[in-house]
C-alpha cells in the first residue's frame, strides 16, 4: 500500500473516521528529516497496510489541522485509533525504532 497524502478537508474522514490505526505523518518538503522518514514510512504502509493506515499531512499546504493539533516542528507523528490521538512522537527515526513504536498496531 502507498502512503496516501490528506489535507484539511480529509483529514476527519481519513484519519479520525478510519476503523483502523492511522499514523499521520506531519511533514513539509523543506524538511531533510522528513525527507529522511519517507522511505522508512513507505516500506511499513507496504508490509503492514492491511493492519495500520499510514497518511502525509504537508503542514505548509494544510496549516489548519497543524495547528489544531499544535504541530511544532517536523517531522511530528500522531497515531490515531478511533479518532483519538493515542500516540505522538517527534523527529525522524529508522524504521526498526518505528516499528518498535508502532508494535501494538501492526500485523503479525
Amino acid at each position: 500500500m502507498a502512503l496516501k497524502n490528506v489535507t484539511d478537508d480529509s483529514f476527519e474522514s481519513a484519519v479520525l473516521k478510519s476503523s483502523k490505526p492511522v499514523l499521520v505523518d506531519f511533514w513539509a518538503p523543506w524538511c531533510g528529516p522528513c525527507r529522511q522518514l519517507a522511505p522508512s514510512l513507505e516500506a511499513i504502509a507496504a508490509e503492514h497496510g492491511e493492519s495500520i493506515e499510514i497518511v502525509k499531512l504537508n503542514i505548509d499546504e494544510n496549516p489548519e489541522t497543524a495547528a489544531k493539533y499544535g504541530v511544532m516542528s517536523v517531522p511530528t507523528m500522531h497515531i490515531h485509533v478511533g479518532g483519538e490521538i493515542i500516540q505522538t512522537f517527534v523527529g525522524a527515526k529508522p524504521k526498526a525504532a518505528l516499528e518498535r513504536e508502532l508494535a501494538d498496531h501492526l500485523g503479525a
